[in-house]
Parts: structure tokens; C-alpha cells; sequence
């Protein structure tokens, strides 16, 4: 992460100049200054750090209070030219708050004139985060809290409404002992040292930033070292490691669970999120093993009792794709070649080009091809053409759902296709209008993927049963959860709310006719279980999630890491009848794509694999 910001505008001076000043005077206990556009003299500091744009200084007078940052960020592109870390300076200015974006906060700052070297080789001493300090905030504990973000969040930054509130606006007394990002504000500006560092995934970005936790308490840890999103806690204790400050470079081939080198650092808000900017680039020290996970111990034996069904998200795949191998060995080994597999982000036969193809017979009749010649299994596809442009994804990929089956295990129950234009029901028996079809309800699925419906049986007339493919809307829009609006904006979430009415309506007819009905849903709902789209889908379509049902424990519920933190976009859900014979060693999250270095990355998301009992009762 670069950091970087142009001038910004001073606004008119508000309140009279002060005298003597100290640093938390100017940092206050809230996240504004109270002397924001206030003139001061007098102002005494230790520089702890220097960066392209300014440095920082830690006060000589520090107040003891955990709620008051004693440092503070000077913007100046010459004012630190003939200074250095351990000096000691005096100085007047004038209190900022600057940010780039109106979702971000705020940061305070300092413009500095009349800069006066009073002192130099001080010592500079960093705080430790996990571990007590003293002289600087007293003899406390340095630990991020680990479930809470905001107290403006009400207890749960994934609830609904969203955006009720600012922090802009309410300017709340930081909690830091309570709150991860009022513990994080306490602490701008001030040069820390992070401890016992742990990757949380590959690099953020190209410029190499980097997710991580320190040697501290943490929650939802995960057997690989990542930490899960699970119920109301999504780990305000991990922070970003930004550019560091002496133009070395983050290292680029991080991957989950890895070993860092300890990091010295200033903690600043950047683009969205705490960061830590390092003196210098840390490295790696250690990976886990074993780079990539076993396959899963899930196999089919085409029968209605044993039947292996998977769900993948393969990331907008097209003809020619470099990641054909990597994708068929994931279905083919890791998933056990199962009988039959949810796919999402199919994309049409020119790929991205946006030149009214919408026909995807080459991009599935490849893959097919391919897993035919890794396994000898003729596998066949289906899917249902999207209007052209009418589905979301990348212009011109046409993206949808389909399935790949293996037909000499499963077949389509009185095949009957409809087109993408032709909206889905449930018959009496139950059956469908259109086998296979789409549940299509504009505007609810308005640029977004329509769920794919189908009814199969077992070759040997055992098993009938229904399954929904599905592909909501993205969290596209969607606010940093440590940004201004409280709760953050979850992008989508109205459409996925739409999308759960309609899409367990549907289901909900077929238990209506037959309550031992076996209904399998799977796919990229791009929303947590316990957020409320999928807390009403679970209500409404009489389903239950497989991840409960089989008793995986919370912190392994992940299926994609997004920033700070492993969590699960991609679920399956079984009707009650199925359900009952779930037990723990049917259904597994094989984190082919999470665990792995980017050459070894065939999807932003990993699959999931389930043996299930689809027999008639």
C-alpha cells in the first residue's frame, strides 16, 4: 500500500492558539481532535519514524490514558529533510483531519511550523502489542480486543439495517479495551512492535500488504492458523501491514498460516484500515505443512444412498483457460470425480469477450473432455444459455450456473428444458415445469445469476431427488469494516434478501407436496450463514446447513479469505429427510485454494464435497 496523500485543505482557524500543548491534548479520547483547525505552539516530541510525506513524533509528556494516542503524524514533504528518528523537536502548527474517501475516517494530523531541534540520539523504544507496557500508557496489557469493531455497531458489524450511524458524525469516546477499532485509533501514529507474526493469506495486493496477527489473543483460529468469521465476531484484532517506510517491499508469496519476521512499525490509517507501515519489509520465516490439503475422503458409489455431490466455484472460467489442469485435478482428485458438481462463474464460449455469444458448449464440453481423459468417466453438463449481458460477471462472459454429472451413476428425471426466458415451477408430484430450469423473478435477479433447478434420479430408480444451483448477488458496494458507516454497508444485501424469498419459495412448494422430498441447494450465496439472507432462506425454504447438520466446527466453516479473515460465501443446504443421515465424515471443505501459493490457485473460492442419502421414502 502506498502511502501517499495530496495537501489538504486547511480550513479556517476556529479556535484561539494554546500554549504548551501535548500530543494526546491534540489527539483527544475520540476519533476527531478536539482541536481540529485549531492553531498551537509549543508542541514537544520525540520523532519515532520518517516517511516520504512527514514523520511521526511520541510526546515527552505522555498522560497515561490507554484512550489518548501519544503520537502523532506530521504532513510535511520538508519540514524532516535534516531530522531522524531519536531526536527531540519543538515545534507550533496548525490540527487536521484528513481522508480520501467519504466511507473512510478520519486521520488527524499535524501541519508544523517553526520546527526547532532541541535534542538528538534519544532513545526510541517501540510499544510491544500483546504484552504490557509502561511510561507510555501506564503498566497495561497492549491487546486488540477480538470480537468487536464499533459500540456503533450493535453488537454485530454484519447487522441489518446497515449504515444507521457515522463515526464522523457521533465522534465516539474510543473504548479501546473494548473495541477493535477504537483500540487500533488509540494507537495512531505510535511506533509498536508486532510479535510472533502469522500471514493471513496471500498478499492483498501488489504492493505486497499483508493481513496478519501478532502474539496476542485471538478468536475463530482456524487448524491452518487463519482466523474465521463466525457469529458476531470477525476478528478486529488482525491489521494490515502497509509499504514499508524505508522503500524495501513486502515479501509477494505469502500464503495462509505462514511465519513472518517480528515487525517495527507505525500504526496509521490507510485507505480504509488500520495499517502498520514497517521501519522495513519483513520476511518469511516458516510455511505450514503440508502445502496443500488431502484429498477428500468422500467417494460416490453410485447409489441413492451413497451419492457424492460437490459444489465449486471455478472464477469466470472460459475456453483455453490456463487453469484446466488445476480445475480437474481439484475435481478429479481432491474431490473424488463425484457424481455430481454445482458449478458457478461458467462463462460463455468467448470468454470476456463482449460480442453476443451467450452458447457455453465449448468452455463444458472441454472441461468435460479433460475430466473424461484424468478418469475415464464420461462426464456430461448442463446448463441453461443467460440473456446476453443479463447475468452480472465480467461484460461479455455471460457467466451461469450448471452441473457437471456422471451419467452412468445419475440422469435427468423427464428431461425437459427450459430456456432463459422461461420461469421455473414446481408440478404436482412433485416435478418441474422445465427439467432443467431456471428460477427467474426480475428484478429480484436483475445482473445477477438465476438459480439452476433440476430433478435427477439414480440409475438404478432408488433416488429422486431436487437441487438448486445457486449464485446470488456479490457484496459488490459493500463498506471497509473498519470504515465510517456503522454497521459497514454489506453490498447486495436487499437483492440477496429478494433472492432468498424467492429462491426458498421455490423450494418451500416441493416440501409443501412431500415433506420426505431430498432437496440439495449449493453454490456461492455470497453471504454467511448467520447474516440475515441466509437466516431467511433457511427459514422460509424449510432447509437445513449441511456445515451444522454434519457438526464441522465453526472456525473450519470457510470456503474463501477476503482481507483479514477465512469465511464462507459457498454453502449446502439439505432438506430434512437428507439430513437425518448426515453424519461428521460426510460432508468436507477442501481448501485446495486457500491453503495455496498463486500459481497453485485455480479459484478464489475452494470446493466443498458431500456424500448424501437421495433414496425415495
Amino acid at each position: 500500500m502506498k502511502f501517499f496523500h495530496s495537501l489538504p485543505t486547511l480550513g479556517l482557524i476556529l479556535a484561539p492558539c494554546a500554549s504548551a500543548i501535548t500530543v494526546a491534548e491534540i489527539t483527544g479520547n475520540n476519533y476527531l481532535s478536539p482541536l481540529s483547525r485549531s492553531t498551537f505552539t509549543n508542541l514537544t516530541g520525540l520523532v519515532t519514524a520518517k516517511g516520504p510525506n512527514g514523520l511521526w513524533i511520541r510526546s515527552t509528556r505522555p498522560d497515561d490514558n490507554e484512550q489518548t494516542s501519544e503520537s502523532v503524524y506530521l504532513f510535511s514533504r520538508t519540514v524532516g529533510a535534516n531530522l531522524t528518528a531519536g531526536d527531540i523537536i519543538k515545534l507550533d502548527g496548525t490540527v487536521t483531519e484528513f481522508r480520501s474517501s467519504n466511507d473512510y475516517l478520519y486521520l488527524t494530523e499535524v501541519i508544523p511550523r517553526n520546527v526547532q531541534l532541541l535534542s538528538k540520539g534519544n532513545p526510541v523504544t517501540p510499544v510491544v502489542l500483546g504484552a504490557r507496557t509502561s511510561g507510555i500508557i501506564g503498566n497495561k496489557d497492549v491487546s486488540p480486543p477480538t470480537e468487536q469493531y464499533s459500540g456503533l455497531d450493535n453488537g454485530d458489524v454484519f447487522g441489518v439495517p446497515n449504515n444507521v450511524s457515522r463515526i464522523s458524525q457521533v465522534n465516539p469516546q474510543l473504548d479501546p479495551a473494548r473495541y477493535g477499532m477504537d483500540f487500533w485509533e488509540s494507537l495512531s501514529g505510535e511506533l509498536v512492535t508486532i510479535k510472533g507474526v502469522t500471514a493471513l493469506g496471500r498478499p492483498a495486493n501488489t504492493f505486497g500488504d499483508q493481513w496478519v496477527y501478532g502474539n496476542w489473543p485471538v478468536t475463530g483460529k482456524n487448524s491452518r492458523g487463519g482466523l474465521t468469521v463466525t457469529y458476531r465476531d470477525s476478528n478486529p484484532e488482525t491489521i494490515i501491514v502497509g509499504s514499508p517506510l524505508d522503500g524495501t517491499r513486502n515479501p509477494n508469496a505469502t500464503k495462509l498460516g505462514d511465519s513472518l519476521t517480528d515487525i517495527t512499525g507505525i500504526v496509521q490509517y490507510n485507505f480504509g484500515f488500520y495499517s502498520v507501515l514497517p521501519l522495513t519489509a519483513p520476511s518469511v520465516k516458516s510455511s505450514r505443512s503440508p502445502a496443500l490439503p488431502p484429498p477428500a475422503t468422500i467417494r460416490s458409489k453410485g447409489r441413492c444412498n451413497a451419492l457424492s455431490v460437490a459444489d465449486y466455484n471455478i472464477e469466470n472460467f472460459a475456453p483455453g483457460n490456463s487453469r484446466i489442469p488445476l480445475v480437474v485435478e481439484h475435481i478429479a482428485t481432491y474431490l473424488g470425480a463425484p457424481s455430481i458438481v454445482f458449478l458457478q462463474e461458467i462463462q460463455d464460449d468467448s470468454g470476456a469477450t463482449n460480442n453476443g455469444v451467450v452458447d457455453a458448449n465449448l468452455t463444458l464440453s472441454g472441461l468435460t473432455q479433460a475430466l473424461q481423459a484424468r478418469t475415464g468417466i464420461p462426464f456430461d453438463f448442463i446448463d441453461v444459455d443467460p440473456v446476453n449481458n443479463a447475468d452480472g460477471g465480467q461484460p461479455g462472459g455471460n457467466i451461469r450456473n450448471a452441473y457437471l454429472f456422471n451419467p452412468k451413476e445419475v440422469r435427468l428425471y423427464k428431461p425437459n428444458p427450459g430456456s432463459s426466458t422461461d420461469a421455473n415451477a414446481v408440478l404436482p408430484g412433485p416435478s418441474l415445469r422445465f427439467n432443467p430450469g431456471r428460477i427467474d423473478a426480475p428484478p429480484v435477479f436483475t445482473s445477477s445469476r438465476k438459480p439452476l433447478v433440476a430433478q435427477w434420479e439414480t440409475l438404478d430408480g432408488k433416488g429422486n431427488f431436487f437441487t438448486v444451483n445457486v449464485h446470488w448477488t456479490s457484496k459488490g458496494g459493500s463498506t471497509s469494516l473498519q470504515g465510517d458507516p456503522r454497521p459497514p454497508v454489506n453490498g447486495g444485501i436487499e437483492n440477496r434478501n429478494a433472492q432468498a424469498n424467492v429462491t426458498g419459495s421455490f423450494i418451500s412448494q416441493i416440501l409443501a407436496q412431500d415433506k420426505n422430498a431430498a432437496v440439495i441447494a449449493a453454490g456461492d450465496f455470497n453471504e454467511f450463514a448467520t447474516v440475515e439472507p441466509l437466516k431467511r432462506f433457511v427459514q422460509i425454504s424449510g432447509l437445513q446447513d449441511l456445515d451444522v447438520v454434519s457438526g464441522i466446527p465453526a472456525v473450519e466453516r470457510y470456503t474463501y479469505t477476503f482481507g483479514s479473515s477465512q469465511q464462507q460465501l459457498d454453502h449446502m443446504y439439505v432438506s430434512p429427510s437428507v439430513a437425518k443421515h448426515v453424519g461428521r465424515k460426510d460432508y468436507e471443505h477442501v481448501h485446495v485454494n486457500t491453503w495455496a501459493a498463486e500459481e497453485d490457485v485455480a479459484s478464489d473460492h475452494d470446493p466443498t464435497v458431500a456424500s448424501l442419502n437421495v433414496c425415495k421414502r
